[in-house]
């Protein structure tokens, strides 16, 4: 099923100008005609006129209706299936012969060699700086209040 995008313009309100035409009808049409030709050679095909309501605000508080006539177009748009078409994929060059892959031989162990734990162990001394702990309290001014 063909999709379709559509656009709406506002029909032309006055005539246009053109050679050997002379009266106001002709010169509407001319602009009619001129706006139409402009989008048909977009792509748009025309599909119909229409007189539509317009609320429009009308002093502070009020509003009123005023009637719009617009210009309705349409053109077909490329659908999923039309993007995805199938393309050719190229085959791959042949080879002559597969790739051969070696492996590295295997490791040996070594006896000598430290082994690797992940497990830590904790230090069995704790290392501390002071002396007595007497130097940790905490002597405020005697200005201060002991709290």
């Amino acid at each position: 099923m063909p999709r379709f995008e559509y656009k709406v313009v506002p029909a032309p309100s006055k005539g246009q100008k053109a050679k050997g035409v002379k009266s106001q009808e002709g010169r509407f049409a001319r602009a009619i005609e001129t706006t139409l030709n402009d989008l048909a050679a977009d792509g748009w095909e025309y599909v119909r006129a229409e007189l539509l309501p317009s609320d429009e605000r009308s002093g502070l508080t009020g509003s009123t209706v005023n009637w719009r006539n617009v210009l309705v177009f349409r053109r077909q748009v490329e659908t999923d299936i039309d993007v995805l078409q199938p393309r050719p994929v190229l085959a791959p060059a042949p080879f002559d012969e597969p790739p051969t892959f070696t492996a590295d031989p295997p490791l040996e162990a070594v006896e000598d060699s430290p082994r690797l734990s992940l497990v830590t162990e904790e230090p069995e001394e704790e290392y501390d700086d002071w002396e007595d702990e007497s130097e940790l309290e905490y002597d405020p001014p005697e200005d201060e209040p002991r709290r």
